[in-house]
């Protein structure tokens, strides 16, 4: 009978949002932390994972621990507008308690299903970084599980390098029990939103500069879109909206609460040939041409605003059964219009174009190991094919020799020394995993890939 640890092996097929790489692994489901303690003590290794929403390699590795059962809303403190929670509860979940009370995330990536200790490994970022920051800007504590067994506090001011090393540094400190962050106050469940058409590159980054007064905003590019109107673009900028703002008598009557949506999902993998250069210029094409109208101004509710894709489960699929790399890379501010032009031609040039291309404007950004920096992030999605990881390689080194880097949550191919260009401050976080994780008992396949970890 088993005793709750990993032998004997239990060896399973995973792989995250991307479904590339798939690897082969142990997968267990610790009920709480001393269970969670005493699995890692009889592994070699081990990696927490979440939602697998991430896109590529950073929680999979032969060994497995995934913090979904820890799944409980510990307390709010409506006063100072802060909860505490544990790791394997979703931002789906907070949104379904908190909304209807008032109360909004501080930051949101694009989907909802991820889990705060996700997000705080990966120290996601949202339409609102330009006005608000990163998610760990608004992390005030959090409890881990080291390597040792032991279990820590840490903020800024308890344990500081072992909090700012946590933030963005994958899952390679410890185990992230819980933690305790602030919300938002919200007076409806509503986003005042506008969209505006950009013509080129040009266009788009003047309407970004314009838009910084604007608490949320982002653009879906046209990626293969050349000459004239490279870069053309849709802007989405919004705002909480207000009760007087809402647009009908029952939501006015109930603005903190959303009808019901009938979810659809995508029931198989696609066959991979109907993605190509001919029907994602096609699509982008038509897309742009639908919602290039000028300025257009109306209310919709938060879901339909930060998550649009929530709405149809098992998107990935579209991607055939090879799966897909996102591969989003953020370069500074001062080299962001040149380096942007120079990568969306190669890949006009390429014909590997995504319709799945999302542009952002970061604000200035502190921390160790964290993505973000003040300038210009593009995500794209490239099926897996042959000949796509030479090509990304290409697009790494136009990244890097300006400036730039990739982003480890969507990584599953980087080269190391890619990494060790990008963020200058891995030595510093190598040297602080290794005073917390001396065994590198918690490392990941991307960890390793990348020589962060043996």
């Amino acid at each position: 009978m088993w005793t709750g640890r990993f032998p004997p092996v239990m060896a399973t097929h995973v792989s995250n949002w991307g479904n590339f790489p798939v690897v082969e692994a142990d997968l267990r489901s610790p009920g709480g932390a001393g269970q969670m303690a005493r699995l890692l003590a009889d592994a070699p290794q081990a990696v927490v994972r979440g939602m697998g929403r991430s896109y590529g390699d950073a929680s999979l590795g032969p060994y497995i621990l995934s913090s979904l059962k820890l799944n409980k809303i510990l307390a709010l403190d409506a006063d100072e507008g802060t909860v505490t929670c544990q790791a394997g509860v979703t931002l789906a979940d907070l949104l379904e308690v908190f909304v209807p009370r008032g109360w909004f995330l501080p930051v949101s990536p694009g989907t909802k299903f991820i889990t705060v200790g996700g997000a705080i490994a990966a120290d996601v970022h949202g339409k609102n970084h330009h006005a608000e920051g990163s998610f760990c800007r608004h992390l005030l504590r959090m409890r881990l599980l080291l390597a040792d067994g032991g279990e820590v506090e840490c903020s800024r001011q308890t344990a500081p390098d072992l909090f700012e090393t946590t933030c963005g540094g994958m899952g390679l400190t410890g185990a992230i029990l819980d933690a305790t962050f602030s919300l938002k106050k919200i007076n409806t469940a509503y986003i005042r939103e506008e969209i505006l058409e950009a013509r080129d590159l040009d266009h788009i980054m003047q309407l970004f500069e314009a838009s910084t007064g604007w608490t949320y905003s982002v653009a879906w590019i046209d990626c293969l879109a050349q000459g004239k109107n490279l870069g053309r673009s849709l802007l989405m900028r919004g705002e909480h909206a207000e009760i007087p703002e809402l647009d009908s008598k029952n939501k006015r009557e109930a603005p903190l609460r959303l009808p019901a949506k009938r979810k659809r999902g995508v029931p198989c993998h696609l066959p991979s040939w109907i993605l190509n250069r001919y029907s994602v210029r096609a699509f982008n094409g038509l897309y742009y041409r639908l919602n290039a109208r000028g300025t257009r101004r109306h209310i919709v509710d938060y879901d339909t605003f930060f998550y649009p894709l929530d709405f149809l489960h098992d998107w990935n699929r579209i991607y055939g059964r090879q799966g897909f790399v996102q591969y989003q890379f953020v370069l500074p501010l001062e080299s962001s219009r040149e380096g942007l032009q120079t990568v969306l031609e190669r890949i006009g040039e390429k014909g590997w174009g995504s319709f799945l291309a999302v542009l952002k404007l970061f604000g200035p950004q502190e921390g160790l190991m964290s993505f973000p920096m003040e300038g210009y992030t593009l995500a794209l999605d490239f099926p897996v094919r042959e000949g796509l990881l030479p090509f990304l390689d290409e697009l790494d080194e136009l990244v890097v020799e300006r400036g730039g880097r990739i982003y480890l949550a969507k990584d599953a191919r980087m080269k190391q020394e890619t990494l060790w260009r990008g963020y200058p401050n891995t030595v510093a976080f190598v040297n602080r995993i290794e005073r917390w994780n001396p065994d590198f008992r918690f490392r990941s396949r991307q960890s390793s890939r990348l020589g962060v970890t043996p």
